[in-house]
């Protein structure tokens, strides 16, 4: 779950409905806090639509599988560190203090579990350097990854010298652009004018002092633009695809009923996780550089996108809740709980190592390879009619 925030207008460009810089801070902490109560609040909204494609994958059981738990290695490197699990708390909100107390409670969780976690965009600081210690978790969390968080039309926007120095301060291991044009749409004071983002990114990634993960936020990443970002030297794409938490129906809650009308018909939009991995599949120079996320809820869900393709797995709306409810305490359960199951399925196929896991131990079902099959040949149709993702 990641509440990105392109709509915190840089000065030039006026606030949010033309108000004031501190109205504006004021209106962008109340939007994060209703955000926060919107996702937290399944009783009352509806905000996990569409569907992964997880469901169709499935592993081949060895009932011999002759290693023992304790030869069981699920370390992988990620940012430049090692990490014991191929986990990842994914971004999550920033801006507002009930942001910044869960934000707090999941730094936490993860230096006691030793995986590696994202902070919400530091937009904010760069017009209310007060709330610095709000995103300062290093002294909290010093042993694990901690990544910051940008949206991608402030790459075209900002100074990235500014942004380089404000990302060395914070002492980040990486920084996460994430794109959300379909949440800004739907955003009164949302961004409408997405042009000129892929080469912000590309000249962000050309000074950035910290590896650069690319995310979507909740509708995917097709894999021509993944082939792309990576040319352009991205380090990591989290394809970030559907069947998690949708951003235009948590939106919607706080827009006029015409507009939450409109927003339904956008329950199923953009490319399931686990298909993007399918189709992904066998890409060298992908190899290594994907994040999935996107409608993971079980430790199951992280071991069919590791074996399908993912370097690591990132988990939002689950932890967010999970901070809700019991703090770092609960937070950590759940980190234990994902790892016991990761483990037990590397025994159960016989896989000692992460990439072992995605060795074919898997079974797909018909329903999956026609999607992986659809998603390429309209990817291929695209591209010999010679259109180009992201100018």
């Amino acid at each position: 779950m990641s509440t990105p925030s392109s709509s915190d207008t840089p000065s030039g460009r006026g606030g949010i409905g033309g108000v004031s810089g501190a109205d504006e801070t004021h209106a962008l902490g109340e939007r994060k806090t209703q955000h926060l109560e919107i996702c937290l609040d399944d009783t009352r909204y509806r905000v996990e639509t569409g569907s992964s494609g997880l469901e169709h994958l499935g592993f081949l059981h060895q009932a011999l599988p002759e290693i023992s738990d304790d030869e069981i290695d699920t370390g992988i490197e990620f940012l430049g560190k090692q990490i014991r699990l191929p986990l990842f708390i994914s971004s999550m909100t920033g801006g507002s203090e009930a942001g910044y107390r869960a934000n707090k409670e999941l730094v936490r969780a993860a230096q006691a579990t030793g995986i590696p976690v994202g902070m919400g965009s530091i937009r904010i600081l760069f017009r209310k350097p007060e709330v610095f210690d709000h995103f300062a978790f290093k002294k909290i969390a010093p042993d694990v990854p901690i990544f910051a968080n940008l949206g991608g039309v402030q790459t075209r926007e900002m100074k990235h010298r500014e942004v380089f120095e404000l990302l060395k301060k914070l002492e980040v291991d990486g920084v996460a652009i994430h794109l959300n044009p379909g949440q800004e749409l739907f955003q009164s004071d949302g961004d409408r004018d997405f042009r000129g983002v892929f080469d912000g990114i590309r000249r962000f990634v050309d000074g950035c002092p910290v590896p650069v993960i690319v995310k979507e936020t909740g509708f995917g990443i097709e894999p021509r633009l993944v082939r792309r970002l990576i040319d352009a030297g991205v380090s990591y794409i989290d394809l970030a695809g559907s069947g998690g938490t949708n951003w235009v129906q948590v939106e919607a809650y706080r827009a006029t009923p015409s507009e939450r009308a409109a927003a339904e018909e956008f329950q199923n939009w953009g490319y399931g996780t686990g298909v993007l991995l399918g189709a992904l599949e066998g890409q060298p120079e992908a190899e290594g550089r994907i994040l999935a996320s996107g409608g993971l809820r079980t430790g199951l869900d992280m071991a069919k996108s590791l074996a399908v393709g993912a370097h690591a797995a990132g988990y939002a709306l689950p932890f967010i809740r999970a901070v809700h409810e019991g703090g770092a305490e609960q937070a950590v359960a759940l980190v234990e709980r994902y790892e016991k199951v990761l483990r037990t399925a590397m025994l159960l196929t016989g896989s000692r190592t992460v990439a072992d896991l995605r060795s074919g131990r898997m079974v797909r079902t018909p329903a999956f390879r026609e999607s992986v099959r659809t998603l390429r040949s309209a990817i291929a149709e695209e591209g010999h009619r010679g259109t180009t993702p992201g100018t």
